[in-house]
């Protein structure tokens, strides 16, 4: 309404229209549809570079935890681990049993102790669904070199992108998603 000249209120033709036009109710759409497909996508997005994350998170533990096994067991028998190196296919298909008083293993036979167990984590071995391994690395294979008391680790799997160089340093098939940790240390 609009006030005339004598203070009062008349009826104009804004009046008529109340609601919202059909064009203002696309567009309101379109600009609701655009701010969905980018919620869903930003969060496609964080699930893969989640996945890429504990991937990493992973083979990083993966590496840690042989090389503590390493000193461990050092009792000249450090050269031993990277004798059958790269480890994530099964090729160590049974191990010891070294955790009771009653079966005390050698030095070597923990040796052969520590890589079974090494190799089933790179592959998943500790969570399957039915009878596939789910809880590994995603196509992981683990070198280890020795050098003296110098021990390199280095560890491959597939990523869920593609990047630029894809080397895998002599590990693992090379391939422009393969992902890698390499971590030198000195065992004493």
């Amino acid at each position: 309404m609009i006030k005339n000249s004598t203070g009062q209120f008349s009826k104009s033709h804004y009046q008529k229209a109340k609601g919202m036009t059909f064009i203002e109710v696309l567009i309101a759409l379109v600009i609701m549809v655009t701010g969905i497909l980018g919620a869903v996508a930003m969060q496609a997005t964080a699930k893969k570079g989640s996945f890429d994350a504990m991937q990493r998170s992973l083979a990083s533990s993966l590496a840690q935890d042989i090389i503590e096994k390493m000193r461990g067991n050092n009792s000249g028998t450090l050269a031993s681990y990277a004798a059958n190196s790269p480890y994530g296919s099964g090729k160590i298909i049974s191990s010891p049993v070294c955790n009771s008083p009653a079966a005390l293993c050698t030095p070597a036979q923990m040796v052969t102790h520590d890589l079974y167990g090494w190799e089933q984590l790179l592959m998943g071995a500790g969570a399957t669904n039915g009878t596939n391994n789910v809880g590994g690395l995603v196509g992981g294979v683990g070198c280890l070199s020795v050098n003296g008391n110098a021990v390199t680790v280095v560890i491959t799997w597939q990523g869920k992108s593609e990047l630029v160089n894809g080397s895998t340093e002599g590990c693992g098939v090379t391939g422009n998603q393969r992902r890698q940790v390499r971590i030198e240390a000195f065992v004493y």
